[in-house]
């Protein structure tokens, strides 16, 4: 049976992703399970892979990309209990979601509840679970404290507001003009961060308190500025670097960035502190925490209590003008990828 997936043939920029045929199914190994992938989620840290700028894929081209998916369980492998065929399941592979079908070691896929929107159980994935670790895994925070999201339109940004508002926190959210009106949709208090200084109304705002937490994935000189929005006892969390792909921050300046996220430069002591968040590496040292989150946010979503920000639903063929829109901002919320569209 011929199936299709994507293929990146060398890093670079959209164009370099190509859609193939494959002639024979791939066929489970023992302790592994054959999934049809129903959908497959874009974003940014797939930009990132494919320009080869992503730390922790070490693969080089040819390769199928795609951070993570949602599908149904297609043959079962030898040795392998306690799943069967037809049943729901997802993974966060970082690369090879991109695919009609694959096959996994049956350890690592997250059973889901039936009858989920393929799109929307994706989201749950890479986004929501970003957001939900990094809303409840790094700090304690209580009803009435307070948060700042930058990019705050994109899809882990809408997965913070969201969350955030169900955890009684005050969420204010950067994003462009454009983005406003979804950022107010999920709970936020817009901040147009190319005609205004954030800082200023981040401090304004708050009566000069500054906010419990920032959620920053723009890079190290962002960083720096994002700190100044902290209270006492505030977090920055670092968890991405958008302007290093962009080409608007260069290496040099995102490791200095970086060091002074991580505290290296303060010589006195400010009751403020700094982390890295990195789903990927968070996962592989805690792989229970992961299965237990992901499975949260499937609850969740099966009582009708998350509303994921699905902005399109596209075929394996639309994949190159998707990262296109990526590359440009252009997306507010996420794109889904349903490899099996009938």
């Amino acid at each position: 049976m011929t199936y299709r997936r994507v293929v990146l043939k060398a890093f670079g920029g959209p164009e370099q992703l190509h859609l193939e045929d494959v002639e024979e199914l791939p066929e489970p190994g023992p302790g592994e399970v054959r999934v049809k992938v129903l959908a497959a989620g874009t974003g940014f840290t797939d930009t990132i892979i494919r320009q080869g700028q992503y730390p922790g894929v070490k693969d080089k081209p040819p390769f199928v990309p795609g951070y993570d998916w949602f599908g149904v369980i297609d043959e079962v492998g030898p040795g392998v209990s306690g799943l069967r065929v037809g049943q729901s399941v997802a993974d966060m592979p970082v690369i090879g979601a991109y695919t009609q079908y694959l096959c996994v070691r049956a350890e690592r896929v997250v059973p889901a509840p039936e009858g989920l929107a393929p799109s929307e159980a994706v989201a749950m994935i890479l986004s929501y679970t970003t957001a939900y670790q990094m809303l409840t895994r790094l700090k304690q925070l209580a009803p009435g404290m307070s948060c700042l999201v930058h990019a705050a339109g994109g899809a882990v940004g809408t997965a913070l507001l969201e969350l955030g508002r169900q955890m009684g926190l005050v969420m204010y959210g950067t994003a462009s003009a454009g983005k406003h009106a979804v950022v107010t949709r999920f709970g936020g208090i817009p901040i147009d961060y190319r005609s205004e200084d954030f800082v200023e109304v981040v401090m304004r705002k708050t009566a000069g308190a500054g906010v419990d937490i920032v959620f920053d994935t723009i890079g190290g000189a962002n960083w720096a500025r994002s700190y100044k929005c902290l209270g006492r006892g505030g977090l920055l969390v670092g968890f991405g670097a958008l302007q290093l792909t962009t080409g608007e921050e260069k290496v040099p300046a995102l490791v200095w960035g970086f060091a002074r996220l991580l505290g290296l430069w303060k010589l006195i002591p400010d009751s403020r502190s700094s982390t890295f968040y990195n789903i990927q590496s968070r996962r592989e040292k805690l792989p229970q925490e992961f299965r237990q989150d992901v499975q949260a946010l499937f609850a969740l979503l099966a009582e009708g209590k998350l509303h994921p920000a699905i902005a399109a639903e596209v075929p394996l063929e639309q994949v190159a003008q998707v990262h296109r829109q990526i590359d440009n901002a252009e997306i507010a919320g996420k794109v889904v990828l349903l490899c099996n569209r009938e």
